[in-house]
């Protein structure tokens, strides 16, 4: 089941002061980004943020689960997705220690 741009729109407004904020469209669900960096996913109208040690301390008691057949486990975000403060303090913290995206190579041209 694809996720709806309600539940896109909304778990984006949700997150404040975590950067420029923004969300796309990959293989009819959603990759959710900070400033580029992506950070998370929307599958099934869920949340799912990628895990970093920061973030596993400062959510305590963690649900992980795999957004989509054969992914790694991600933190699956329910209960609190609708506590804003929290929402966007887990979101800063784990863009913090997840690595720059490396450049994309320019396409040949033949």
């Amino acid at each position: 089941m694809a996720s709806d741009q309600k539940f896109v729109d909304f778990v984006l407004e949700q997150v404040e002061n975590a950067g420029e904020i923004t969300a796309k469209k990959m293989f009819g669900e959603y990759g959710i980004y900070s400033d580029g960096k992506i950070f998370g996913l929307i599958c099934d109208n869920k949340l799912f943020i990628k895990p970093t040690n920061s973030g596993r301390e400062f959510i305590g008691d963690i649900v992980e689960a795999a957004p989509y057949p054969g992914a790694k486990p991600f933190f699956l975000i329910e209960d609190k997705i609708e506590d804003r403060g929290w929402l966007s303090e887990l979101i800063r913290i784990s863009v913090k220690e997840l690595p720059v995206p490396k450049p994309k190579k320019k396409k040949k041209q033949s």
